[in-house]
C-alpha cells in the first residue's frame, strides 16, 4: 500500500520533478532503490547460484569429444626373417562377418614372399561420450550443506544491509526536518530584529536613541543572515543525501511530508516499549549464529577427508576413421576409489584447526550476545535521558520567549538598552536551537533502539 502512494505521487508530480515523501513511503522506497541495498540482493542470488553449483558437481557430468589423428601415411614394417610363415590356425566358426578385414590383415603380416609385411598407419577419427557420476563422497554432501549456510548469511546480511538503509533514510529525514525548522526560527529572528532596528532607528532620529543601539542591532542582525545562508547550505546538503540514501535522481525535487510534531507525537510512551531483549533478534547476531554453523560443518568436511571417494564412469567411442588393425572396444565402464592412508600428519592438523575456528567463533557469539544486552541497557538510558532533557528544554525556550517580549516591550518603552534586549534575542534564539537539538537527539535515540529490537 505505501508503495503504490510513493509511485502515485512520484507519478503525479513527474512533470514537475518533484517527489513527496513521508517517512514510511521514503523507507519503502529506499528498501527499492538504494543502489547498495540493490547489490546485497544480488549478493542472495550469487548464494543461490553457489548452492546449485556445489549440488552440480556431484550430479552425473556428460562430456562429448571429437578427435581427429593423422599419421601422414606411415609405413610400419615387419620382418619375419624371410621365407613363408604360416598364420596360426584359426577357429573361423567363431569369428563374426566383420572380423574378416582384422584375418586378412593378419595373413598378410605372417606370409608373403620376402618372409615380413608393411603395415600402414592410416588417418584415425573418434566420436567420444563420457558419463561419470559421484557415488558416494562426504566432503561432497557437507560441502552442500555449507553453501546452503552460505546462501542464509546472504540473507542475514541483505536484512542487516536494509536495517542501516532505513536507518540512514531516517536519520537523514529526521536532520532535514531539524535544519529546516531552526532555518524557520533564524528566519522569525531576521524579521522580528529588522522590526527592531526599524524601530530603533526612528527612535534614533527623534533623539531617543543612541548610535551605538543601532549599530549594535545592525551587528546582530548582520550574524543572523551569515547563520541563514549557513543554514540553507546545511538543508541542501541534507536534501543532496536524501536523495543518495533513498535512491532518487539527484536533480528530483524533494517534499518532506511528515513533522516534527507529527513524529513526536508518538513519543510520549516510548520508554515502556523497550523492555525484553532478546539478541538472537539482531541481524550482526543471527551472522555469527551461522557463522557457528558454518564452522561445525567445516570440522565435519575435515573429518569427512580421511573417507574414500567412490565415483564410476562409462565411456562410448564411436570410430568414424580407424585403421584395420584397431581392436580398442567401443563402450568401456569402471569405479573409482581413493582413499589416503598416510598423510603426514597434515589431515590431524585440519581438523584441529577447524575445531580452534569453531571455539573463536562460539566464543564471539557469546561476546556479541553480552555486548548487545550492555548496548541495550546503555540506549536505554540515553533515550531516557533524552526524553528528559527535551521536556527540559521545551519548557526553557517558553521561560527564555517570555523574558524576551518582556524585555521588548521594556526596550520600545525606553527603559531598558540595546544590550538588554541583543543578550534576551541570544539566549532566546540559543534557547529554541537547544530545544531542536533536543528533538533530534531524542528521535536518533529511539531511532537506535529501534534498530537494535528491529523494528525499522
Amino acid at each position: 500500500k505505501t508503495s503504490r502512494i510513493t509511485y502515485a505521487r512520484m507519478h503525479l508530480f513527474a512533470q514537475e520533478n518533484q517527489a513527496v515523501f513521508s517517512l514510511e513511503e521514503a523507507r519503502e522506497y529506499a528498501v527499492l532503490h538504494n543502489k547498495t541495498l540493490i547489490n546485497a540482493g544480488r549478493d542472495l542470488d550469487l548464494a543461490q547460484q553457489r548452492v546449485r553449483e556445489a549440488a552440480g558437481s556431484g550430479l552425473p557430468q556428460v562430456n562429448a569429444s571429437l578427435d581427429y589423428m593423422t599419421n601422414f601415411n606411415y609405413e610400419f614394417a615387419l620382418d619375419f626373417g624371410g621365407g613363408t610363415t604360416e598364420p596360426p590356425d584359426i577357429d573361423y566358426s567363431l569369428l563374426d562377418a566383420g572380423d574378416y578385414e582384422v584375418l586378412d590383415a593378419i595373413s598378410q603380416m605372417f606370409s608373403g614372399p620376402s618372409g615380413g609385411s608393411t603395415i600402414v598407419m592410416e588417418d584415425q577419427a573418434n566420436a567420444n561420450l563420457q558419463v561419470t557420476q559421484l557415488i558416494f563422497s562426504g566432503q561432497y554432501w557437507v560441502g552442500i550443506q555449507v553453501a546452503k549456510l552460505g546462501r542464509k548469511i546472504a540473507e542475514q546480511s541483505l536484512t542487516s544491509t536494509e536495517l542501516d538503509v532505513k536507518e540512514n533514510v531516517m536519520n537523514s529525514y529526521y536532520l532535514i526536518l531539524v535544519t529546516e525548522e531552526l532555518l524557520r526560527i533564524i528566519n522569525e529572528n531576521i524579521d522580528n530584529l529588522k522590526e527592531i532596528l526599524e524601530h530603533t532607528t526612528n527612535m534614533f532620529r527623534v533623539g531617543m536613541m543612541e548610535q551605538t543601539d543601532v549599530d549594535q542591532l545592525k551587528i546582530n542582525l548582520s550574524q543572523l543572515e551569515n547563520a541563514k545562508k549557513a543554514m540553507e547550505r546545511n538543508v541542501e546538503l541534507n536534501y543532496n543525501m536524501f536523495r543518495l540514501v533513498t535512491g532518487i535522481e539527484s536533480g528530483t525535487r524533494v517534499i518532506l511530508s511528515d513533522s516534527l510534531s507529527t513524529l513526536l507525537a508518538d513519543m510520549e510512551e516510548a520508554a515502556p516499549m523497550y523492555t525484553d531483549f532478546d539478541p538472537a533478534v539482531n541481524p550482526t547476531y543471527q551472522l555469527l549464529m551461522t557463522q557457528e554453523e558454518i564452522s561445525a560443518k567445516m570440522v565435519d568436511m575435515q573429518r569427512w577427508s580421511h573417507a574414500p571417494v567412490i565415483s564410476g564412469y562409462y565411456n562410448y567411442r564411436e570410430k568414424l576413421l580407424t585403421t584395420s588393425f584397431d581392436l580398442s572396444p567401443k563402450n568401456a565402464a569402471g569405479l573409482s576409489m581413493s582413499l589416503p592412508i598416510i598423510a603426514g600428519g597434515t589431515k590431524r592438523a585440519q581438523v584441529s584447526q577447524a575445531k580452534i575456528e569453531l571455539d573463536k567463533v562460539s566464543r564471539n557469539r557469546s561476546l556479541l550476545g553480552d555486548q548487545l544486552m550492555l548496548q541495550k541497557n546503555q540506549l536505554t538510558f540515553e533515550m531516557q535521558s533524552a526524553w528528559d532533557n527535551y521536556k527540559t528544554q521545551q519548557e526553557n525556550v517558553e521561560v527564555a520567549k517570555r523574558v524576551f517580549e518582556s524585555i521588548d516591550n521594556k526596550y520600545r518603552q525606553g527603559v531598558l538598552s540595546s544590550l538588554d534586549l541583543t543578550q534576551a534575542n541570544t539566549n532566546y534564539l540559543q534557547a529554541e536551537n537547544n530545544y531542536i537539538s533536543s528533538i533530534l537527539t531524542l528521535l536518533q535515540a529511539k531511532l537506535k533502539l529501534d534498530k537494535l529490537y528491529c523494528r525499522l
